[in-house]
């Protein structure tokens, strides 16, 4: 068993941006031809508590390098206030030789990785031109990874507009996005309104659990990338041209669409798929003045193809710790626990 921690996936992924990018681009288009399977996520929940949750999403992805497993994340929205990270997860890889347990790698940075590139990926194949500016609404791990996978598809973007609940933690996003890129011009929106209207990209990443917001700012032809699925009214979404990783996985688990399928009692409000539209299989004929928004459940194979790549990295470079014995050795007698 191959153990990869926190500082090992940083190393291995970070400065691989468009690799990355490629991974997921990948992935989709794999999911969206069948080569793939991804059974609904489990999510627990504690009795008392409608809050903090911890989601399982098994998943196999086939293609040249096929790979099985499961991703186990925590969502823990107080602990920013601890100095804590929202979210910790751990991705559980097994060997599609004899299904044995073969890594166990620290899934967080993957997590937020393949969650912000997807957002990328979308924005690159729905914007009606390559943005100058963004706007990025909720400023926590997630759309700091938007930022960075964005300047990586978008090199032209000069502009940032931010909005958080919190005007402290908004002016921190600030200084680090400046950091990354000295030369971005970076403000912060009074409102959530003003933000959404700044730019006709904006990415939402909030902890949101019921729906708040409309898209009646948004510039003509707005690209809206909600990835925390829950802030946008139903009746936005309804307005709306509606692009998604997948429609089963995402019209669940009171999302804004889910919500909006309850609302009308079908899904042709959802217009493509993301896969297929990277595919060439399905376009999206739209008037220039529509808003798309593009809403993610987050596929488990997107976490699998990162984390395939890491093991892969880990064991060439000769990275992660090494548990020998984790198992029971070949089949004799009692040693697999037949008594």
């Amino acid at each position: 068993m191959l153990v990869i921690g926190h500082a090992e996936v940083e190393h291995l992924l970070g400065g691989d941006d468009e690799r990355v990018l490629d991974l997921v681009r990948e992935a989709y288009r794999l999911h969206d031809t069948g080569a793939s399977a991804v059974p609904h996520s489990v999510f627990l929940r504690f009795p008392g508590d409608d809050v903090n949750r911890v989601i399982g999403l098994p998943a196999f992805l086939g293609g040249a390098r096929p790979v099985a497993g499961m991703k186990w994340i925590a969502s823990f929205p107080g602990n920013p206030a601890s100095g804590l990270e929202r979210a910790s997860a751990a991705i559980l890889l097994n060997s599609m030789d004899d299904g044995h347990p073969v890594a166990l790698i620290e899934g967080a940075r993957i997590s937020a990785k393949r969650t912000a590139a997807s957002a990328a990926v979308a924005a690159e194949a729905l914007a009606l031109e390559p943005p100058a500016g963004a706007a990025l609404i909720g400023c926590g791990v997630i759309n700091f990874e938007v930022f960075r996978f964005l300047t990586t598809v978008f090199p032209g973007l000069a502009e940032l507009t931010l909005f958080d609940t919190d005007p402290a933690r908004a002016a921190r996003f600030a200084e680090r996005c400046a950091a990354v890129l000295p030369w971005i011009k970076v403000r912060t929106a009074e409102t959530i309104g003003d933000a959404m209207a700044a730019h006709p990209l904006t990415s939402i990443a909030t902890t949101a659990s019921t729906p708040h917001l409309d898209l009646s700012r948004c510039r003509p032809g707005a690209v809206v990338l909600h990835v925390s699925l829950r802030d946008l009214t139903a009746d936005a979404i309804l307005g709306a041209r509606n692009v998604v990783d997948d429609a089963d996985h995402v019209c669940r688990e009171r999302t804004s669409l889910h919500l909006a399928e309850q609302q009308v009692g079908h899904r042709d409000f959802i217009d493509a798929p993301i896969g297929a539209l990277l595919r060439g299989t399905v376009t999206l004929d739209r008037d220039p003045a529509e808003v798309v928004v593009f809403s993610p459940f987050g596929l488990g194979a997107l976490d699998l193809a990162l984390a395939a790549r890491v093991h892969d990295e880990a064991v060439r470079q000769g990275r992660g710790a090494r548990f020998d014995g984790f198992l029971p050795g070949p089949a004799n007698g009692t040693a697999n626990g037949t008594a």
